[in-house]
């Protein structure tokens, strides 16, 4: 592209923004962005955007309307600074949960965020591993959607696992497991689960031969991490050697923390598309970097190369 490149980054991951940035051998735009004593956020930016191709990175991880209104202001500026081309990097999307109507008089808060974003007039979406696929059908502007199924199948291969088998922790997940256990070579198992309500699972059935074998739960997130600790120890009692956690974000709310310490899992594997407090982490935990992957898509984009051609 004849235009000059330029990244952004909000307050929710500056970390992985910095390191996206040095893939890419260069530095973040500065801006600033402050909140008044009331909770008004105030954004104001430092570098010239005329004419160049912008791409502002901001998961809209907890506090995520904060977060959210942080991502359309600094949008808004964007635009009115005059920028060529506008994409809006969003590694986790926040309400992405609320996809369809599961019940009466509910709203559809994916959509709800997906209109708001779109009203600030990007020009495209990066994201990275939606909890459903459709969701990208909610813009009208082009999305490329990343998976970060290869910086899993990295680290695995380079692991030694005795008879692996990946695990999808409901029916809903069963393509994600399925791609991950033909990339590592894997078999293929699925936890039958009944859901009573909003953050309480309860494991029925493990469909598929577990017994004796590494056993790789993959999610797309960890939330209260009530799924995957009944999934593992579905796992265990069906006779599984060994049980490994993956999920692309590790949102970690309530007792996640908690409850993974003192699950029966080896390990939780997790990437860093949502910033990783410290007080969050714990000797069970480890945290892959998908910079490498998110710096190699956008500068596809800005060069206006394949990205789908990352995942074949």
């Amino acid at each position: 592209m004849s235009y000059e490149l330029l990244i952004f980054s909000g307050n929710a991951n500056r970390s992985l923004a910095e390191e996206i940035s040095q893939h890419l051998g260069m530095q973040i735009g500065a801006a600033s962005i402050k909140q008044f004593s009331d909770g008004e956020i105030a954004v104001k930016l430092e570098d010239n955007c005329r004419g160049r191709d912008v791409f502002l990175i901001q998961p809209i991880s907890s506090p995520a309307n904060d977060h959210l209104m942080e991502v359309l202001l600094m949008l808004d500026a964007i635009r009115r600074a005059s920028a060529s081309r506008i994409t809006v990097v969003i590694p986790y999307y926040g309400y992405g949960r609320q996809d369809r109507k599961s019940e009466p008089r509910v709203p559809i808060s994916a959509r709800v965020v997906a209109d708001l974003l779109e009203s600030m007039l990007p020009d495209r979406l990066l994201c990275m591993d939606l909890h459903a696929d459709q969701i990208q059908g909610f813009f009208r502007i082009p999305v490329d959607h990343l998976y970060a199924a290869p910086v899993f199948v990295r680290y695995l291969q380079g692991r030694n696992l005795h008879e692996p088998v990946v695990v999808s922790p409901d029916s809903g997940g069963v393509e994600r497991a399925r791609f991950l256990a033909r990339q590592i070579n894997a078999g293929l198992a699925i936890i039958d689960k009944r859901r009573p309500k909003a953050n309480i699972a309860e494991i029925m059935n493990v469909i598929g031969d577990v017994e004796g074998r590494t056993c790789i739960l993959y999610d797309d997130m960890i939330d209260t991490a009530g799924t995957i600790t009944k999934a593992a120890s579905a796992l265990k009692e069906n006779g599984a050697h060994a049980v490994l956690a993956c999920a692309t974000h590790p949102v970690l709310s309530g007792p996640a923390v908690e409850r993974l310490r003192d699950s029966c899992i080896d390990e939780i594997i997790v990437t860093n598309s949502i910033q990783m407090p410290e007080d969050k982490r714990f000797d069970k935990l480890t945290v892959l970097s998908v910079a490498a992957l998110c710096s190699e898509a956008i500068r596809r984009i800005h060069n206006e190369e394949s990205v789908s051609s990352l995942f074949l």
